[in-house]
Order: structure tokens, then sequence, then C-alpha cells
């Protein structure tokens, strides 16, 4: 989608007139579903979340500024309010096993077997390095867009993309 035609449904749901979302909806679903699976690890949370973000990206229409970048602008409010997601359920429940500490166990399993799939080369990258791989493949975004939504350096999102590539390369031979 066009950054002209994403304006023009922004419009629209301004207007509360619901094409604009569909539209919207329709051309940015499994980007937004990827970059929260990618925080979540959760498939159930993920499609929960990715639903959230279509309502609440139709609360904050009016905040939309034109010109800044519409891809940087919905992967800023997916991974805030999944952050958010995250810190509640912190506080709300009783953590047995960390998520990393089984995202490493799936990466020492996974490398043991030949065939690796994607989703297993993923799961040998760091969970940074993850949201920038995504986020630069999936979401189109320059480093510049991803350092200004990460707040970190654009010369460190640009080594670490580099580094996950290198790391990918490696888990595919």
């Amino acid at each position: 989608m066009t950054e002209q035609l994403f304006e023009e449904c922004i419009s629209q749901i301004r207007r509360n007139e619901k094409e604009g979302l569909r539209m919207i909806y329709e051309d940015y679903n499994p980007m937004i579903y990827s970059a929260v699976w990618e925080i979540v690890r959760n498939r159930e949370d993920a499609e929960d979340l990715t639903a959230d973000f279509f309502i609440r990206m139709w609360d904050a229409a009016e905040s939309y500024r034109p010109g800044k970048g519409h891809r940087a602008w919905m992967l800023t409010i997916a991974r805030n309010m999944t952050i958010d997601f995250l810190r509640k359920r912190r506080r709300e429940e009783p953590v047995e096993e960390l998520p990393e500490d089984a995202a490493r166990q799936r990466t020492v399993e996974d490398s043991v077997v030949e065939t690796v799939s994607l989703r297993q080369a993923l799961d040998a990258l760091k969970e940074d390095e993850r949201q920038i791989v995504n986020m630069k493949i999936m979401g189109e975004l320059t480093f510049k867009e991803i350092a200004r939504i990460l707040g970190r350096p654009q010369g460190t999102v640009a080594w670490c993309y580099q580094n996950a590539i290198r790391k990918l390369r490696e888990v595919r031979l």
C-alpha cells in the first residue's frame, strides 16, 4: 500500500468509514501479526493482539501524521501495545519458565534436525535480531525507521541485522 493510499484510508477511518480499516487490515494483517508474534512467541496471544491492534489503530487514527512513514507508525503501535501486554501479564501471573529459556531450548533441539525450517532458523536468533529482521523484511522499513522505533542507533540496528542474516545463512547450510 502506498503512503498516499494509506492516508486516504486513514481519512476514511477519521470519518468513521470502515472501508479504510478493511483495506489497511487486508494489506497489513500479516505484517502486524508477524511483528507481534516475534515478541510474544505464542499464536493465540499474537492473534488476539493483532485483532486488538486494528481496534487501537482505529482509535489512534487522529494521531497519524502524513509523511512520517505509515509502516513505522503502525509497527510502533503494535510493538508498544505488545510490550504493555507482556508487562501486564508478568504482574498478573507467576512465571515458571522464562520465555528466553524455552526459546534457547528450542534452538538447541532445532540445531540437531538436518532440515531447518525458516521458523526454526529464526529461533536461532536473539529476540532483538528477530525483531529487526522482521521489521526490515516483513515491514519493509529502513534502518533509520527501525532505529527510531526501537530507540537504538541506526548503525547498531544495521550491524545487528547483518549479524542476524549471517546467522541465518549458517543455520540454513
